[in-house]
């Protein structure tokens, strides 16, 4: 089993209106409401890779109840934390298909108590004994402190299980004391970390290369459009994606995420599961709603993608 872990849970709604203008009355030409955050949206791809999964983490109120019916009618295993206090977050992108733009509107989620910290550790230590990977992903809600998913790695290292980390800031940097076994930033959140342009690929390698370790072997950065940089077993690579017509990004590092581990799941070699991610995150963009692949889709891009060692 693979379990993926989403403390800041969403309700992803996608507003779809062309020419989109601030201080302007629109009407929308597509609306879609469907489970979300990062792990979440794993969760989703995952299960379409054919893989058994459970989603895990926290959700609340109102909005959370409505998350966990969407998942129940996906079919996806869940196994959340329903928090007595507060509500589940929206997370609204509003799409221009005229424009090409893509704008997101993000709430905060709810506050955690150290009470519900505990809660978290002993759900995540006990799927984790049945789980041959832990995903932990996406931000943080108030009150989990930054040091978290160093916490939770070392309690699924503790079980047996492999870790994936996806998070930003604080949360990254500290998130990697715990030595995770694959890392997965996208080149703005790596930026923020290592204080340096998003689009410098030199800084970028010295970056990987400066938070690699004998326990974290694997560095997968995502560069949208512009593919990917990794780093795995002291080689670097350049992942090169086709060009396809795009509708929406987000979710496209998730859908990475859950191809890398899924190829890494079944043994493949590294140069094929930096194929099987990007060809995830690619195929991704090709819907409106993050985390949505088809295994058609999926086969046709890996075909293009380049992993050339530098």
């Amino acid at each position: 089993m693979i379990t993926t872990v989403t403390l800041n849970t969403a309700l992803d709604i996608t507003y779809t209106i062309p020419q989109f203008q601030v201080n302007q009355l629109h009407r929308m030409h597509g609306y879609l409401s469907v489970p979300g955050g990062k792990g979440v949206n794993a969760a989703r791809v995952l299960q379409t890779l054919g893989e058994s999964v459970t989603a895990t983490g926290y959700v609340a109120g109102y909005q959370g109840a409505t998350l966990l019916a969407g998942l129940k009618s996906e079919t996806i295993s869940s196994d959340f934390i329903v928090l007595r206090n507060g509500e589940t977050r929206r997370a609204i992108t509003i799409l221009d298909p005229t424009l090409g733009t893509s704008t997101e509107l993000i709430e905060d989620g709810p506050t955690i108590t150290e009470t519900e910290l505990r809660e978290l550790r002993l759900k995540v230590e006990s799927l984790a004994k049945d789980s041959a990977w832990v995903l932990l992903c996406g931000s943080l809600p108030l009150g989990c402190p930054t040091s978290i998913y160093a916490d939770l790695t070392e309690i699924a290292h503790h079980q047996g299980a492999m870790v994936a980390l996806d998070a930003r800031g604080e949360a990254l940097r500290e998130g990697l004391q715990g030595k995770p076994d694959l890392v997965k930033p996208n080149e703005h959140e790596l930026a923020e970390l290592a204080g340096i342009s998003k689009d410098d690929d030199h800084g970028t390698l010295q970056a990987i290369s400066s938070y690699m370790s004998t326990d974290t072997q694997l560095i997968v950065v995502s560069q949208g459009a512009r593919g990917a940089l990794a780093s795995y077993g002291g080689t670097f690579y350049r992942i090169r994606i086709p060009q396809v017509n795009a509708i929406n990004p987000v979710g496209s590092g998730d859908s990475m995420m859950a191809g890398l581990v899924s190829a890494l799941h079944r043994g493949q070699n590294i140069v094929e599961s930096l194929k099987r991610g990007a060809a995830c995150g690619t195929a991704n963009t090709l819907h409106t709603m993050a985390g949505k692949v088809t295994i058609q889709e999926i086969e046709a891009i890996y075909k293009d993608i380049q992993i050339i060692p530098i």
